[in-house]
């Protein structure tokens, strides 16, 4: 069968909004004042993350390959398993799924962003910010994640039959556990934002939306979690094609 570039954009778009939904929504609930899961903790966030991706996989995979990251369609079209001509799509309707499900999380949440005085834990529930500001430092981490994403992704698939490589060809608990792994073991400095998708939709969606109390979206580190990732992604791609020629 067939699958239109509009099909494969359109699961894309779905699937990124449902990452970000349960993704941010983990968070959210973690965090925020008067939910039943405040302090959840960095174990519960970081599995919760993993289980987002796969639920979101789960979506997109059979119409897209289920990237869910632009940096992600950037390193497989440099590693020639992605036509290049995709990639603008993917990314628009990546950021654009992003950025809903980052609003379904304040609508669902909107009592306790209401109730939580905190506007540094209101942003966390959105985006990234790093635990200690070191900008190059930062950027390094974002690097070496998405390095680690990318890299094991691409690995993973070498033996694999689908036309398409993306998170949803090499197996969803694979890739899950390996969200685990990059959260609990490099999530620590940064948040691990390892996807543009995951921090600058819903960083705009913080920025545009009325949340009581907001305070600062934190555009001058905005750009760390978009650079990083795409480095990243193209370092893993050409150590990749070194490797595996």
């Amino acid at each position: 069968m067939t699958i239109s570039l509009f099909t494969k954009c359109l699961f894309e778009f779905i699937g990124t909004a449902l990452l970000i939904l349960l993704g941010d929504g983990v968070v959210a609930s973690s965090l925020l004042k008067h939910s039943k899961g405040f302090g959840g903790g960095w174990v519960v966030i970081t599995f919760a993350w993993g289980f987002a991706v796969m639920c979101g996989v789960f979506v997109a995979a059979p119409y897209s390959g289920a990237h869910l990251n632009p940096a992600l369609s950037i390193g497989l079209a440099l590693a020639h398993t992605f036509p290049w001509a995709y990639v603008p799509a993917y990314i628009i309707a990546q950021l654009a799924g992003g950025f809903l499900g980052a609003v379904l999380v304040y609508v669902f949440y909107k009592d306790h962003y209401d109730a939580t005085e905190d506007p540094d834990v209101k942003l966390g529930t959105f985006c990234t910010m790093p635990a200690i500001r070191n900008i190059p430092r930062n950027l390094i981490c974002e690097v070496i994640g998405t390095f680690v994403l990318v890299f094991v992704i691409l690995c993973l698939a070498i033996d694999g039959n689908t036309p398409e490589v993306g998170l949803g060809s090499v197996g969803l608990f694979p890739v899950t556990f390996l969200i685990v792994a990059i959260g609990m073991s490099l999530g620590g400095a940064t948040g691990y934002a390892i996807n543009p998708a995951r921090d600058l939709p819903p960083r705009f969606a913080h920025f545009v939306l009325p949340i009581r109390g907001k305070g600062s979206s934190g555009w001058g580190y905005s750009w760390v979690p978009v650079l990083g990732p795409i480095l990243g992604a193209c370092l893993a791609a050409g150590c990749y094609k070194i490797i595996f020629p």
